[in-house]
């Protein structure tokens, strides 16, 4: 049994059997003068059945409505079915994920490009209850007259009580008149900043905000130096200084305790840097130290992590890891014994992340002083690390301290406390980072103190005043902070509680829209010939299935132009349902409304009488092309008229239409000349052939149809034609004219055999030669050695008198140009580079012909006499050359020059001053090419090594592959005449990887390594070919550090904080 045939089931119909199908029933309407209900099933596809499951519409079924929208999980680009977040992100930011999580969570601050090292500090400042407190306490007055104060008031209100996760700190930092694009010191920032408002905050009336900077981070410091002699200490050694942060180094140190020790160590002033003791009055040996006198609330220990290197002039970040414990006890650090425990809690840990000095990010990790709980504070994200200041898994882990060792347990030790007054065990943990910047520190309070308070304005807590600063627990904001943030707070909720109400209406019109689309398309299909069906324009029904808001209902692509619809847009419209097109009609509007019966009758009776007329004319053609073959190949005698014959070999390869094209045009266009006449046969282009009758009248019907207006195009040539007589007069000139230039190249060819076929020609001393300029011999062969057709249309050199005037200068009549080399083979001399030399040596009777034939003056030419001299003779007015010789030469030559005499004489100062312009120019090249290749423990190849310090070629072409590549090849590099050394090398370290320092760069055997010249000062052009070896000495280090380096400068890291308010009088900035 046969397996059934099931491949052409559901196959689609091709258009041209559409076309063939369409084509036979218009014949059948013509036939019978009549539309059946038959006909118009065919026509209008209403037969086809309803299509389920297509991937994509189908055109020519206007029952299929597959792909007018996707699956029900499927989504698209745009439109009405692209995803719902997509199209809820289109809504613009959503205000209510920047929602603070709750009251116990910190907010952040915005960076504004790079001032990360602002909020760090500011969310430190902040999380200070005290100081926050002393912030809020300043009178309204006084925060009006100094705009820094109400700023920092405002920033701090918010993060205390902004409903937003985040706070936009532009206004602060507009305020201090800061460059939000340039990173700066953490250190000099609080510095600066605490100098700051301490000005300011010494105008208000409160004493608790008046005096908060320097009771709260202002310590002070003594250097006292000690003659070894007399035991006294020098004079200024009784100043005190004052200090808002301790700097420690860290180079060679692992713990804070051995920083600390470093810092107050003595050093010792012998030698040449012997002490002047006042009292011993004599150069004597001494000691000099740091005397902590008091000691801050809140000590800042900022880390040196940043060190120069003389080598390299730059600044490097010192990253090894570095231990700080978690209490820290400073009694002992006094220089006086004080009455207090002075045991201090870690609260902050500012870090530096990124290995460049003057770039990278901060972030900061403070500790909550009311929960204890420590926070991470990074710009805008803050995020909670539980009772550790890192949190487990980080680069930064607590280890375990004992005496001042590291252990390798996760107990915690128990470190004696220095008082004299008792003995008390506190707790401490040790924590290691190599981030680590700054360290801040807090005084913990006794319980006493807890519970009683602190007396107001505290002076020294070495002298047992620790109690005098307020610690308050609340955190209210005075009465206009207040009012403020709740008009700000109450603003957010509202722009919070109009988007969600946006976000609802879009996506319940949304949904809405998507189920009446899917609603209506479900019932479009018509099942039955008998129902009632309306038609709607695909276009529009497309639209319609994917807007949120389409327009109004359009059927006009679909009519004819008598307002019904047309047959041959069926693969333009949808036959849908009387239920669908109600619908869409009443919500709408628009049509026309083109029922079961609208179709057009007549464009259907107008369009079977053109299928049957094309039918005709395509058997017509299809004969005449069989006579214009027997024409063609020459089996047909009869012919009466001419027409051209490429036009008719092209006429036969076109496919059959139903009606002429513009292509049929012009059968005698290319053998009608300019009068209107036959052109003569032998003009180029004007092959004509003889057509039979019949086949002309068929042609020039067909071209008058295409052009009715051009008859040009279709002039009639009978047999009895003769030929237009100027146009072959003309021939006849031309003919003669070629003739007579043959001949005349053909004597040329003879007078000069070896010149025209490119030879190189012997120079024998002695003799007189005369100099050419190379270009115009180049053109001269070309001219003379083409010949055929185009042998006219080559162009002719110019008259040898103007010519050889161009070689000599103006100022002095001499020679402007260098003499050519020459070559010794065999024993013959040569011209070395005939091809690319500017000038070209020819013999004395090749300059005679020359004169003759191009109008030269035989006294006026450059003529030069060969000469042979030994090298001991001594010549100092003509030019010298010195040979090349071949390996095979067997004439002794070593003792031998050339002397070339040229009259007239070279101009030695006409051509210095041109050659001077011509470099002038090269030197002022911009956005060229050079090439580099990477050379790696090998020799750099020996094409490389030949390049010439001097070789420059304005069109030197370079293959468009050279661009970056891998070890060995060529890689290509824009730059300009100003590009310095050091700028290439920066390219080369950002393109191929090798660091600056350990590049080598060569041109040819030059090195290059002068980094302040630029490449026109090293004579480096575009097209140069440069190698560079990596020499691997110095370890690799980040592009980064070197730009942000470079970037910055000395210059500009001096410039700092200059300009701005932080530097500026106090008097500038109130209102």
């Amino acid at each position: 049994m046969s397996r059934p045939n099931t491949r052409n089931k559901n196959k689609r119909q091709r258009p041209s059997e559409a076309v063939d199908s369409s084509s036979q029933i218009l014949r059948k309407i013509h036939e019978a003068n009549d539309v059946t209900d038959e006909d118009i099933n065919q026509l209008f596809m209403i037969w086809k059945p309803v299509c389920q499951g297509c991937r994509v519409n189908t055109r020519d079924n206007p029952n299929c409505f597959c792909g007018l929208v996707p699956p029900v999980n499927g989504s698209r680009k745009s439109g009405l079915w692209q995803k719902t977040s997509e199209i809820i992100q289109s809504l613009g930011p959503d205000l209510s994920l920047d929602s603070r999580a709750s009251d116990s969570t910190p907010a952040g601050l915005t960076n504004l490009g790079a001032t990360c090292y602002a909020n760090s500090i500011l969310q430190c400042l902040y999380m200070n209850t005290a100081f926050r407190e002393g912030v809020f306490s300043v009178e309204v007055d006084v925060l009006k007259q100094y705009p820094v104060l109400d700023q920092i008031a405002r920033l701090f209100a918010q993060l205390h009580a902004s409903k937003k996760s985040f706070v936009d700190s532009d206004a602060f930092v507009k305020t201090l008149e800061l460059d939000n694009g340039v990173q700066q010191d953490t250190h000099e920032f609080l510095t600066l900043l605490l100098s700051l408002l301490e000005r300011c905050l010494r105008h208000s009336g409160v004493c608790k905000a008046k005096t908060i900077v320097q009771d709260l981070f202002r310590g002070s410091v003594s250097h006292v130096t000690t003659c070894s002699k007399c035991g006294r200490d020098s004079e200024a050694s009784s100043k005190v200084e004052d200090f808002y942060a301790l700097e420690l180094n860290i180079k060679g140190l692992k713990t804070l305790d051995d920083s600390l020790n470093d810092y107050l160590s003595l050093e010792q002033l012998n030698g040449d840097n012997q002490y002047f003791c006042g009292s011993c009055d004599a150069r004597v040996d001494a000691t000099r130290c740091i005397k902590l006198r008091t000691l801050p609330p809140v000590i800042t220990f900022q880390l040196k992590r940043c060190v120069f290197l003389p080598k390299t002039t730059a600044k490097k970040k010192i990253t090894s890891s570095f231990s700080f414990p978690q209490v820290l006890n400073m009694g002992s650090r006094l220089a006086e014994s004080s009455q207090n425990e002075l045991t201090y809690d870690l609260s902050a840990v500012l870090i530096h992340k990124g290995s460049a000095v003057n770039s990278g990010h901060y972030v900061a990790h403070i500790k909550d002083e009311k929960t204890g709980l420590w926070w991470k504070f990074d710009d805008e994200e803050v995020s909670e690390l539980g009772k550790h200041p890192f949190n487990e898994g980080s680069s930064s882990t607590p280890q375990s301290e004992s005496n001042g060792t590291v252990s390798s347990g996760k107990t915690t030790d128990v470190i004696q406390s220095s008082s004299s007054d008792c003995t008390s065990a506190i707790k401490s943990e040790v924590f290691s980072s190599s981030d680590a910047y700054m360290l801040m520190y807090s005084l913990r309070c006794s319980k006493k103190e807890s519970q009683e308070g602190q007396r107001e304005n505290p002076i020294d807590i070495t002298k047992g005043e620790v109690d005098s600063v307020q610690q308050p627990e609340g955190g209210c904001l005075p009465l206009h902070l207040h009012e403020w943030m709740n008009n700000m707070n109450a603003s957010f909720l509202e722009n919070c509680k109009q988007y969600d109400l946006r976000k609802e209406r879009e996506l319940n019109a949304l949904t809405e829209r998507r189920q009446e689309v899917r609603t209506i398309l479900s019932e479009a299909a018509v099942h039955s010939l008998e129902e009632q069906y309306f038609w709607v324009s695909t276009d529009w029904l497309r639209l319609w299935a994917d807007t949120i808001l389409p327009p109004a209902l359009d059927n006009t692509p679909i009519l004819c132009s008598h307002g019904k619809v047309l047959a041959s847009k069926v693969n333009c419209m949808k036959r849908i349902s009387e239920l669908a097109w109600t619908k869409l009609e009443s919500k709408f509007n628009g049509g026309p409304k083109l029922g079961k019966g609208d179709y057009c009758r007549e464009c259907l009776m107008d369009g079977a009488r053109m299928v049957v007329s094309s039918d005709s004319y395509r058997d017509r053609r299809t004969f005449m092309k069989s006579i214009a073959s027997d024409v063609l190949s020459g089996k047909c005698e009869d012919g009466m008229y001419y027409v051209s014959r490429v036009w008719l070999q092209q006429w036969i390869k076109r496919k059959n239409l139903d009606a002429p094209s513009e292509a049929d045009a012009g059968p005698t266009i290319a053998i009608t000349c300019n009068h209107g006449e036959l052109m003569p046969e032998q003009a180029p282009g004007a092959k004509r052939i003889l057509v039979p009758e019949n086949l002309w009248l068929f042609l020039a019907e067909d071209s008058l149809k295409v052009t009715p207006e051009d008859t040009s195009g279709c002039h009639c040539f009978p047999l009895d034609s003769s030929q237009c007589s100027h146009c072959t007069e003309e021939l006849s000139e031309v003919a003669c004219l070629e003739d007579s230039l043959r001949t005349i190249k053909v004597k040329q060819r003879q007078n000069h055999e070896k010149l025209a076929t490119g030879k190189g020609i012997a120079l024998t001393p002695q003799s007189r030669y005369f100099l050419l300029p190379s270009p115009w011999l180049v053109q001269w062969r070309s001219y003379i050695n083409m010949t055929g057709k185009n042998s006219s249309s080559a162009p002719e050199p110019e008259l040898l008198d103007g010519v050889i005037d161009t070689l000599k200068c103006k100022k002095h009549a001499r020679l402007l140009e260098r003499l050519p080399e020459l070559v010794c083979r065999r024993g013959l001399f040569y011209q070395k580079n005939p091809s690319t030399d500017k000038l070209t040596l020819i013999p004395e009777h090749d300059w005679k012909f020359f004169c003759e034939e191009w109008g030269g003056i035989m006294e006026n030419g450059v003529s030069a006499l060969i000469e042979v001299n030994n090298k001991t003779d001594q010549s100092s007015s003509q030019d010298v050359i010195d040979l090349e010789s071949s390996p095979d030469d067997t004439m002794d030559i070593d003792t031998q020059q050339l002397i070339l005499r040229t009259t007239p004489e070279i101009c030695e100062e006409c051509i210095g001053e041109r050659e001077s312009c011509e470099l002038m120019q090269k030197l002022s090249y911009s956005e060229g090419d050079v090439f580099v290749c990477l050379v790696r423990g090998k020799e750099a190849p020996k094409a490389m090594l030949e390049v010439s310090d001097s070789s420059f070629e304005v069109d030197r072409r370079t293959s468009k592959r050279s661009r970056r590549t891998n070890y060995g090849k060529l890689t290509s590099l824009k730059v300009s005449a100003t590009t310095t050394v050091y700028q290439l090398k920066m390219m080369i370290w950002e393109l191929l990887g090798v660091m600056k320092e350990n590049q080598e760069l060569h041109k040819g055997t030059k090195m290059i390594d002068e980094e302040s010249a630029t490449l026109a000062d090293m004579n480096i052009f575009p097209g140069d070919k440069l190698w560079v070896r990596d020499t691997e000495m110095h370890e690799h280090r980040d592009i980064a550090d070197e730009i942000c380096d470079k970037k910055t400068g000395p210059q500009d890291i001096e410039e700092g904080f200059r300009g701005t308010l932080l530097t500026g009088d106090i008097s500038s900035e109130a209102y």
